[in-house]
């Protein structure tokens, strides 16, 4: 006789669908945590096989955290994000998003567009995750027309509103060069925040824009709505820095002391460079000794500022130090190592460093530092070595080039090579009075005033005027331009010449 087993004791049968998706949920909270706890490629591709090997690469939760794993962190690959990618069978706006932020972060500006075209072609809907880094993209290439294509975008889709996108947007109009429309879209936003000041005071310091700087500084300070970060006080120093506003500088070191309780390297480094340019080596010197930590940019900073206020020596001794530490130089530490070797004489050395920089240390020179090398040969009236030097150039010599060989020839009386050097100046379509002038000098020295008459007719016929001298003075907090006797001399002279065309 057959007995028959009730259904509540037929275990096996008691929910088989839920109980099988509630052990694949298990597996793939798990699978999960053990991507997050990926510390490397090899781990990662180990917890890649076993989300295969279990099925849940299908499951788009499982997927698009692969993806964004592989994408994103610091150890990741895009060539294996972008196999991941190509396995997905409807990648949506996430997986996207996910894809252009890694090309971002990988440099590879060109592609995150290529797939943003992408998006538009499957007519997959962007989300306001897309924006920031396609425009940071923008920003990289310096590709003003697509930017303003994807503003387009951006507004039709109505995130104009989103104020990671509208500070994506200001940096992006400011670093291509375009503040109208920078500020444009700062003064659209109803309730800055202190990433949007912080932008656009970026934005005003990327075109050197210093004392606009620093009225937005002000104004930052007078809405009392937001406290100013590192980021924005590094610009402020940079403006003070580039108009040597030393009791600016100083307020705002002072403000950074009270509030911040641990500066970064930047942040003092930039202290650094304000002090030094603004005349103050002693104080320079003393925060670049109580750094606890220099990076390349600090020495930088101080070998500059020594070469340039005729402590070369010590500039140099500095360099040798900041090898002696490990510290591998760049091509802005060798144009300060060269600089205090052209203001020293010493013209055996700078040679030296030259070579060094090229065999030793793989760094191909700049113009910048064939007009170091022009102008240490050019001081030590070298001129014929000079001039030789810049013909066997890798490259075409720039203005600045020239124009170093044009002074040293004026301060040394070679008109035979100053001719040379103002003809590949005039060539280049200089519009620097200064070169005009120069050449003008050195012939009125030999008393050649035909020839004198000449580049005066020509900066005539060219429109070429020299422009007034002035100074800006910072007085109890307000800033005095003043100018020159010989600058209101010229200013009375055009006021007078416009008059008479009137």
């Amino acid at each position: 006789m057959m007995i028959r087993t009730p259904v509540f004791h037929q275990t096996h049968l008691l929910n088989p669908p839920q109980s099988l998706d509630f052990n694949m949920k298990l597996k793939e909270q798990e699978s999960l945590s053990l991507l997050r706890r990926c510390k490397n490629m090899k781990e990662f591709n180990q917890v890649h096989v076993q989300i295969l090997k279990l099925g849940l690469f299908w499951d788009s939760i499982c997927a698009s955290n692969l993806l964004a794993t592989c994408a994103l962190s610091d150890w990741g690959s895009m060539d294996s994000a972008c196999s991941i990618f190509q396995r997905i069978d409807e990648p949506g706006t996430f997986d996207f998003n996910t894809m252009i932020r890694g090309y971002v972060k990988d440099l590879n500006m060109e592609e995150a567009l290529f797939l943003y075209e992408e998006i538009l072609e499957r007519a997959i809907e962007p989300d306001n995750f897309t924006y920031p880094a396609l425009l940071k993209a923008c920003t990289w290439l310096q590709a003003l027309k697509e930017g303003m294509q994807i503003h387009g975008h951006v507004h039709k889709l109505g995130f104009e509103d989103d104020m990671y996108v509208k500070n994506s947007l200001i940096t992006m109009y400011g670093k291509c060069g375009d503040i109208e429309l920078s500020s444009a879209v700062f003064e659209q936003i109803e309730q800055k925040n202190v990433i949007s000041w912080s932008t656009i005071i970026a934005a005003h310091a990327s075109l050197g824009m210093w004392l606009e700087c620093l009225m937005l500084f002000r104004d930052m300070n007078d809405e009392g709505c937001c406290r100013p970060e590192e980021s924005t006080l590094v610009s402020v120093l940079s403006a003070c820095t580039h108009l040597g506003f030393l009791d600016q500088g100083r307020s705002t070191h002072g403000y950074l002391l009270r509030n911040i309780r641990e500066l970064n390297v930047i942040v003092q480094t930039s202290l650094i460079d304000m002090y030094v340019k603004c005349g103050y080596l002693e104080k320079g010197m003393f925060l670049f000794q109580s750094m606890p930590e220099k990076n390349i940019r600090s020495y930088s900073v101080m070998i500059s500022a020594l070469a340039m206020q005729g402590y070369r020596r010590e500039a140099l001794r500095l360099f040798a130090e900041m090898l002696e530490k490990g510290l591998e130089p760049d091509d802005v530490v060798y144009v300060g190592v060269l600089s205090a070797c052209s203001h020293a004489g010493l013209v055996t050395e700078g040679l030296q460093y030259f070579d060094r920089m090229k065999l030793e240390h793989g760094i191909e020179p700049t113009a910048q530092h064939y007009s170091c090398l022009v102008d240490l040969l050019g001081r030590a009236g070298m001129l014929s070595e000079a001039l030789e030097l810049i013909k066997n150039m890798q490259f075409e010599p720039n203005d600045v080039v020239w124009r170093t060989l044009l002074s040293a020839c004026r301060a040394h009386h070679d008109i035979e090579t100053a001719e040379i050097a103002a003809k590949n100046l005039f060539r280049l379509n200089s519009c620097n009075p200064s070169d005009y002038l120069t050449l003008s000098n050195i012939y009125a020295r030999d008393q050649r005033w035909e020839d004198v008459s000449k580049i005066r007719t020509e900066m005539a016929r060219k429109g070429i005027a020299q422009m007034p001298g002035f100074s800006m003075v910072e007085v109890k907090r307000k800033i005095y331009k003043e100018f020159t006797f010989a600058a209101i001399t010229i200013l009375l002279n055009k006021t007078k010449h416009r008059h008479n065309e009137l």
